[in-house]
């Protein structure tokens, strides 16, 4: 049931496509020049990639194909313009990834649909209390969720990312006047690690993790059904979350007639598990969380921002485009 992936090329083994000097710059031309300026050099910078990329083109219809074939509506069949809004719209995020960053994004032009009362929680943690789990996902825009996951209380959140360029990112955000975000590159729950992120619950900082990306190195994962066809996901959100024994929240930041929606949730209030049923609970609490992640897709079909085969097998070469 639970098994490591052995991908010939894993969605993060492609090279990084720019330097942070041109990421830096790219970040001082959001911040100076205004969006329409900037739109007719975005459509050419996506064209581009869409035309040369025939991987990510290929990952958008099959998650098109399949959205549409298990939601039973047709209007979501891949077309050439629905593929290529998929591209547009992540092209969007970045730039609005930018606007977060750079503080244009203000609290008030983002709607919070919070039922639970997890705002609150983080706001006792700060105080007096421990802090929990954020479960986020490559749907929407993740920047706006981790920013807006403070609600402007100093809130500390820590980012656990499989990512090797974890410095670059985290200088860019120094340099945007970001300090309380931090990014953390996790490559295995080994026990120093362990040992520091109990430290950070414990002092009611927060951790946020992806819950839709198989680590780096194949790290051991589970397969559950994902719009009607079975999908690999990490194990370690989940195991990290019994192992700290705390309660686990899931975020989702979706961009709905132009204005951004976050969804706060509570999904696990005490993740523990018997003797010898570790695995059966983990394989429950990964199953409800991707019947939770498909019905998001439907509410913004072309956010979906995991560009490579979604649903590959052990032996299938696997590309990313971000």
């Amino acid at each position: 049931m639970t098994k490591p992936l052995a991908h010939q090329r894993h969605w993060a083994a492609q090279k990084e496509r720019g330097s942070f000097v041109l990421m830096k710059l790219t970040a001082v031309a959001a911040r100076h020049l205004d969006r329409r300026v900037l739109s007719p050099l975005l459509h050419l910078i996506v064209a581009y990639f869409f035309i040369f990329s025939r991987r990510t083109r290929q990952a958008a219809r099959q998650y098109q194909s399949r959205l549409a074939a298990w939601s039973g509506n047709a209007h979501l069949r891949p077309r050439l313009s629905s593929v290529f809004g998929q591209h547009m719209a992540f092209a969007h995020c970045l730039l609005d990834r930018l606007d977060v960053w750079n503080g244009k994004l203000r609290l008030e032009q983002v709607e919070l649909n919070d039922p639970d009362g997890v705002r609150t929680q983080m706001l006792a943690s700060r105080r007096n209390g421990r802090g929990q789990i954020l479960v986020c996902t490559h749907m929407g825009n993740q920047d706006v969720s981790r920013a807006m996951a403070e609600l402007g209380d100093q809130v500390p959140l820590n980012v656990l990312v499989h990512n090797r360029h974890v410095d670059r990112f985290n200088r860019l955000l120094g340099e945007a006047g970001e300090q309380r975000l931090r990014l953390i590159q996790v490559s295995d729950l080994d026990t120093a690690l362990m040992m520091d992120l109990a430290q950070r619950i414990d002092r009611g900082e927060w951790l946020a993790i992806a819950g839709d990306r198989v680590p780096v190195h194949g790290g051991r994962c589970v397969t559950v059904d994902f719009l009607g066809h079975p999908a690999p996901f990490p194990q370690g959100p989940w195991l990290m979350a019994g192992l700290l024994r705390c309660p686990v929240n899931l975020i989702c930041c979706l961009k709905v007639d132009g204005r951004y929606r976050i969804h706060l949730e509570r999904y696990i209030e005490a993740p523990t598990w018997q003797r010898g049923q570790r695995d059966e609970a983990i394989l429950a609490w990964v199953q409800g969380y991707a019947e939770r992640l498909a019905r998001r897709c439907l509410e913004a079909p072309l956010q979906w921002f995991n560009f490579y085969p979604y649903w590959q097998t052990p032996h299938a070469e696997t590309d990313d485009a971000h």
